[in-house]
């Protein structure tokens, strides 16, 4: 994971170097200054970690310092550090913008909290700003979602692989995102032709043939006229073989001189037909193993692999659950036209300490079940894991929300009339709406 950093603007000189050690025991890097006048000069709006400030400093004080950091960039968290008797400043800086405030003397589990979750709002913030950058410049082409270590090397691989017009193999549990790795393999190279995905798990083997090499009419019975296969089509592009292990033993031995002669004859045809694919194959399996017991070709698996790319389970990059559930929940309330679920830091924790079998596809449908209401957030003390079942109070409060929506439905938004029909005074309709994040409509 990348190295959390802090700013600290603390006066008192014994207290600056006490909060800076309980800051760096809690692994942040810190950079200590004495004044308001001599943090702003080492600020910039890509500063990627937190600042914590006393409010009052000689000179020009925190809130002024303040108000300079939500002019360079309003999402950039500040925590401010009061004395006794300072509350009501607290909550009018608060207002002015300030992530949160912290009352001397405090503790150093309620600042290393504090801090952690301003890091944490920061870190999703920023890798929000870069999808929608990747986004407006290439909507189309996936992105590698995440700031995990193993991530940041994927990230370096695909952009030095992806030129390069090698043939590649991805290895990798089903849900880890070999698809989404291959299209940003297209994506990023030179070539220019399409992007064709194959499911080689789901052809039945009598038509597997057909699908891939295409077929001249009369080749069969019921091939009233010429069709194009798969590599045909993926000529000057690439062809994504997902599940390969499940290839059949005789089309691996034509696949196979289709790629080393970049030549292909259509089923029931004598033309030899140039091709310039880049293959990219995908396996749950080791394809080693199965070689070694026969049921797949050792040609053929060094041939797919002149490059080799092993994608991670998602419980090995479980710092990338936040930054996944951002996305996924944004994306799935985008299309669905609902809010975007909230969530405590008690509750990410839970789901980072999950272990997530179906690895991000996963992840991924549990975000939309929660868009959706059809799950709802965990409380911070639930029983059940997030990816297994719901405890008796989660499904009650699901069932709830679902309840609620319908009638807010059936009503077209009307809440007196859905609190009638519910049976509850409007101010509990009120106060279950907050709760489930359902917006109210005619009042």
């Amino acid at each position: 994971m990348k190295t959390m950093q802090a700013i600290l603007v603390e006066d008192e000189a014994p207290l600056r170097l006490a909060t800076t050690q309980t800051l760096e025991l809690g692994g942040f890097t810190v950079r200590a200054f004495a004044s308001a006048e001599e943090a702003q000069a080492a600020l910039d709006a890509a500063f990627d970690g937190v600042i914590v400030s006393d409010v009052r400093l000689p000179g020009r004080s925190g809130l002024d310092l303040l108000a300079q950091v939500v002019a360079l960039d309003a999402e950039l968290p500040m925590i401010m550090v009061t004395g006794h008797g300072d509350v009501a400043m607290a909550v009018g800086a608060m207002r002015a913008g300030a992530y949160d405030f912290i009352e001397k003397p405090f503790g150093a589990e309620r600042l290393l909290d504090a801090v952690r979750r301003a890091q944490e709002r920061r870190s999703l913030v920023l890798e929000n700003r870069h999808l929608k950058t990747a986004w407006a410049l290439h909507p189309d082409t996936p992105q590698l979602v995440g700031r995990s270590d193993a991530i940041e090397r994927l990230k370096v691989l695909v952009r030095n692989i992806a030129p390069a017009g090698v043939d590649i193999l991805i290895n990798g549990q089903t849900g880890t995102g070999k698809e989404v790795v291959a299209r940003l393999i297209h994506a990023a190279s030179a070539r220019k032709g399409n992007f064709v995905a194959i499911n080689c798990g789901a052809l039945p083997e009598s038509v597997f043939e057909s699908e891939m090499f295409g077929h001249e009419a009369g080749a069969f019975t019921g091939a009233h006229k010429r069709r194009i296969g798969k590599l045909e089509y993926a000529n000057g592009g690439t062809l994504f073989l997902d599940e390969i292990e499940s290839m059949p033993m005789a089309l691996q031995v034509k696949l196979l001189r289709a790629l080393q002669e970049r030549r292909l004859e259509r089923l029931g045809g004598n033309e030899a037909i140039a091709v310039n694919f880049r293959i990219i194959a995908a396996s749950k399996a080791d394809l080693l193993e199965l070689s070694a017991e026969g049921r797949f070709r050792e040609d053929l698996y060094y041939r797919i692999g002149v490059a080799t790319i092993d994608l991670p389970r998602l419980n090995e990059r479980r710092d990338d659950i936040a930054p996944l559930m951002a996305h996924f929940t944004q994306d799935a309330a985008q299309r669905y036209g609902r809010p975007v679920p909230q969530w405590s830091s008690q509750q990410m924790s839970q789901w980072q300490a999950a272990e997530w079998p179906g690895n991000v596809r996963e992840l991924r449908n549990f975000a939309e079940r929660l868009v959706l209401g059809i799950v709802a957030a965990p409380a911070p003390d639930a029983a059940a894991a997030p990816g297994g079942a719901l405890s008796l109070p989660q499904q009650l409060d699901a069932y709830e929300r679902e309840l609620i929506a319908n009638a807010l439905d059936a009503v077209d938004g009307n809440v007196s009339t859905a609190a009638d029909q519910l049976g509850v005074p409007r101010k509990t309709l009120y106060d279950k709406l907050k709760k489930y994040q359902l917006a109210p409509g005619k009042k």
